[in-house]
């Protein structure tokens, strides 16, 4: 990976955290999922572990939780 991933669910907090961290490391470091449009990304971001978005997974795998929006159960709906 290359660079870092940035799920979520497209609440207010998920939005709000993403807005920080293209301020943060720069919209070309960061790809952004929204897992509630893009459902069949939910499977890759688990593999990573992610268990809430949203969720920031570093380019060396390591999966970020960001306060808690939902559970990736809950985004599954």
């Amino acid at each position: 990976m290359s660079k870092s991933v940035f799920y979520h669910a497209g609440c207010p907090v998920c939005v709000s955290a993403e807005q920080d961290l293209v301020d943060l490391i720069g919209a070309d470091q960061v790809e952004i999922v929204h897992l509630g449009e893009t459902k069949n990304r939910i499977a890759e971001a688990e593999k990573l572990g992610v268990k809430s978005v949203p969720a920031l997974v570093t380019p060396n795998g390591h999966a970020l939780h960001i306060n808690f929006g939902a559970s990736l159960a809950d985004v599954k709906g």
